[in-house]
C-alpha cells in the first residue's frame, strides 16, 4: 500500500512540475507579445521606465501563467523528489525556445533543435531512474531531517561560502568573474528549495486539519524560505544586469540544479537505496540537459541551418583533399562565382611561389 501510494505521489509530481515548465515557459512568451504591442503603439517602454504594460492584458496573462506555474513548481515538490522536479525546470527554457519560434517569429537555428531533442531526451532518462526519496510526511520528521549532523554542516558551509562571496569575493571581483553572482544564488537557492519542501509538506498536514501554524518550525521554513529567495532574485539580477543572458542561463542552471542534487542527497537520502544503473541514468540524463541547454543558448545567434549544412561539407571536403572547384564549376554556380575565382587565383599564385616562380606577380 505504501509503495502505491509513493508512485501515486510520484506521478503527482510528475504532472505538476512539467505542467509548472509549461505554464512558465508560456508566460514568456504571453509577456513578449504584450510588450510588443505596446511598442507598436508607440507607448513608453518598460526598459525606459515606463508602465503601460500594466494596462495590457497580454502582460497581465503573461504575468497568470507564471503564477500559476510557481504554484505547480512549489506543489510538485511536495509529492516528488527534488532530483527530479528540479532539473526538470529546464523544460520551461525549451518551451519557451520553441514557441517564440511560432509566435514571435524568432528563428529557432540547427544547434536550438538539437539542444531541443537533447533536453527532452535528457528529462525522459532522468524520469524513469529518478531516485525514490525518503518518506517524509510530518513537520516532526523534517524537524528531525534538518537536524541531521551531516546536513548541519552542509547549511553551515553554505552560509559561510555566501557570506564570504556577498562581502568579501563580491565587491572585489563581481564586476569581471560571472562566477561570483552566480554561485551564490545557486548554493542559497538550494536551501529555498529545502524550505519549499518542508512548507509543502506543512501545507498538506494542513489540509489534514493539523495544527500546522502552531509549529515553530514552519514560521522558521517561511521567514529562511523569504530570505534566501529575497538573496536569489537580487543577485541573479546583478549576474543577468552585467553579463550575457546566453551565458548566465546555463551556467545558473548547471550550479543550481547540482547544488540542488547534493542538498537532496545529504537532506533526504535519495542516492541511498538507488543501483548502479540508475545513478549512472539519473546522471547521464542530467549531463545531457546540460547539452541541450548549452546548445540552446550558447549558438542561439549563430544563423545556421539544414540548408546550410551541404554547403559547409563541400567546402570541408575541398579543404580536406587540398584541392578546389574548377574554374567551370565554379561558372556553374553563380552564387559561389566569386568565391571560387578568388579560391582558384590563389591557388595558382601559392604553386607558382612553391615552384620557383615569381611570374604570377
Amino acid at each position: 500500500m505504501s509503495q502505491t501510494r509513493g508512485r501515486y505521489d510520484f506521478c503527482i509530481g510528475l504532472v505538476l512540475a512539467m505542467s509548472s515548465s509549461i505554464f512558465i515557459g508560456g508566460s514568456f512568451i504571453l509577456k513578449k507579445k504584450g510588450l510588443l504591442r505596446l511598442a507598436r503603439k508607440g507607448s513608453m517602454r518598460a526598459g525606459q521606465g515606463g508602465h503601460a504594460y500594466l494596462k495590457e492584458w497580454l502582460w497581465w496573462a503573461g504575468l497568470l501563467s507564471m503564477g500559476a506555474g510557481e504554484v505547480a513548481n512549489f506543489a510538485a515538490y511536495a509529492f516528488a523528489p527534488a532530483t527530479l522536479v528540479t532539473p526538470l525546470g529546464a523544460l520551461s527554457v525549451l518551451v519557451s525556445a520553441i514557441l517564440s519560434s511560432f509566435f514571435l517569429n524568432e528563428k529557432l537555428n540547427l544547434h536550438g533543435k538539437i539542444g531541443c531533442l537533447l533536453s527532452i531526451l535528457g528529462s525522459t532518462v532522468m524520469v524513469i531512474h529518478a531516485p525514490q526519496e525518503e518518506e517524509v510526511e510530518t513537520l516532526n520528521e523534517m524537524s528531525h531531517k534538518l537536524g541531521d549532523p551531516g546536513f548541519v554542516v552542509f547549511a553551515t558551509l553554505v552560509v559561510i561560502v555566501s557570506l564570504i562571496l556577498i562581502f568579501v569575493v563580491g565587491p572585489r571581483h563581481g564586476q569581471t568573474n560571472i562566477l561570483v553572482y552566480i554561485t551564490i544564488c545557486s548554493v542559497i537557492g538550494a536551501l529555498s528549495v529545502s524550505c519549499v519542501k518542508g512548507l509543502g509538506i506543512a501545507i498538506k498536514e494542513l489540509f489534514a486539519g493539523k495544527p500546522v501554524l502552531e509549529h515553530p518550525l514552519f514560521w522558521i521554513l517561511l521567514l529562511s524560505l523569504i530570505v534566501c529567495v529575497s538573496t536569489q532574485i537580487n543577485y541573479l539580477n546583478r549576474a543577468l544586469d552585467i553579463f550575457n543572458t546566453s551565458i548566465v542561463t546555463p551556467i545558473y542552471y548547471v550550479i543550481f540544479t547540482t547544488s540542488v542534487l547534493t542538498c537532496s542527497a545529504i537532506l533526504f537520502k535519495e542516492w541511498q537505496h538507488m543501483a548502479a544503473d540508475d545513478i549512472i541514468g539519473t546522471f547521464s540524463g542530467f549531463l545531457t540537459i546540460i547539452v541541450g541547454i548549452f546548445l540552446l543558448h550558447a549558438f542561439k545567434d549563430v544563423n545556421f541551418t539544414l540548408a546550410n549544412l551541404p554547403v559547409s561539407l563541400r567546402k570541408d571536403d575541398r579543404a580536406a583533399n587540398g584541392t578546389l572547384l574548377s574554374t567551370y564549376d565554379c561558372f556553374n554556380h553563380d552564387e559561389e562565382t566569386s568565391a571560387c575565382l578568388g579560391e582558384t587565383q590563389s591557388t595558382e599564385s601559392l604553386s607558382a611561389r612553391r615552384n620557383g616562380s615569381l611570374s604570377p606577380f
